[in-house]
């Protein structure tokens, strides 16, 4: 909601080119004092090479793809494709890594997916944004966006074995810094960043969303990762859209309407399953 906010002020390319740098701040201080280190020297070959990857591949190529969905097919449709994240990441960790989910895991995935695209969905009818046909290269970008971010998510918890989570975070951060400074070479938007480095209302609210972001979410993402299997974790943090709706309702004093409510029940309930046996 921060960077939404953000974006609205100085673009959105702008706002995520600068919140890696703010995140990288934030990942850098806290690695100082927790492990002594500014930086991940101590990461072997192995990990620098497959969080670059990740990094290369989540950061910089899928928000850019994103980023262009949105321009074609809205934010709201692009979320909802989105939402196959979880089941994109499932299958490719099935073949990249072995992980195998059961038939209760697979169910949980199902019912939770299904809420947030009863949310996403009508979120969307309500904005004027769903249409029976859409641009078949909107569609596309999005898509290619949502496989990005599982593919990332793979190599991270590839790479990073036990190794720590917000270190990890660091080169993964350091490489879409890297991916997008090339970006923004090609397409010369530079003179945006400056612009909006010089609004200060802009970049309280990018450092707010760097400090959950980059910072805090990226990094629990991994540990998360590191602890069960890609699949859940990933359809457990695709719960976004539901934990939007009651900021929303209490800061900004929108309307919820009776399918949205009904989608985030099944959407908890979905991840709920994950946890009862």
């Amino acid at each position: 909601m921060s960077f939404e906010s953000a974006g609205k002020k100085v673009g959105s390319l702008a706002v995520n080119y600068i919140r890696l740098y703010i995140g990288l701040i934030f990942l850098s201080v806290f690695t100082y004092f927790t492990r002594g280190q500014l930086f991940p020297i101590d990461a072997s070959g192995h990990t620098w090479t497959w969080l670059f990857l990740s990094g290369i591949v989540g950061f910089a190529i899928g928000d850019l793809l994103l980023f262009q969905a949105f321009v074609i097919v809205g934010a709201r449709i692009s979320m909802l494709i989105m939402s196959l994240v979880p089941p994109i990441t499932a299958l490719i960790s099935y073949f990249f890594m072995g992980e195998v989910l059961t038939t209760r895991e697979i169910f949980a995935m199902f019912i939770t997916v299904l809420g947030i695209s009863l949310v996403v969905l009508e979120r969307g009818e309500k904005s004027g944004q769903v249409k029976f046909s859409y641009p078949i290269s909107g569609i596309l970008f999005a898509f290619g966006g949502a496989v990005d971010q599982a593919v990332g998510l793979i190599f991270s918890k590839y790479g990073m074995g036990d190794y720590s989570t917000f270190a990890a975070t660091q080169i993964r951060v350091i490489a879409g810094i890297a991916g997008f400074t090339v970006i923004f070479f090609f397409m010369n938007r530079w003179g945006r960043v400056f612009s909006a480095l010089k609004n200060k209302s802009a970049m309280k609210r990018i450092t707010l969303g760097s400090f959950f972001g980059p910072f805090l979410g990226v990094s629990m993402s991994l540990l998360a990762v590191q602890h069960t299997m890609a699949g859940i974790a990933s359809t457990i943090m695709a719960i976004v859209p539901i934990l939007i709706i009651p900021p929303a309702v209490i800061i900004f004093k929108e309307k919820v309407s009776d399918k949205e409510l009904i989608g985030a029940i099944i959407a908890v309930l979905g991840v709920t399953i994950y946890f009862t046996h």
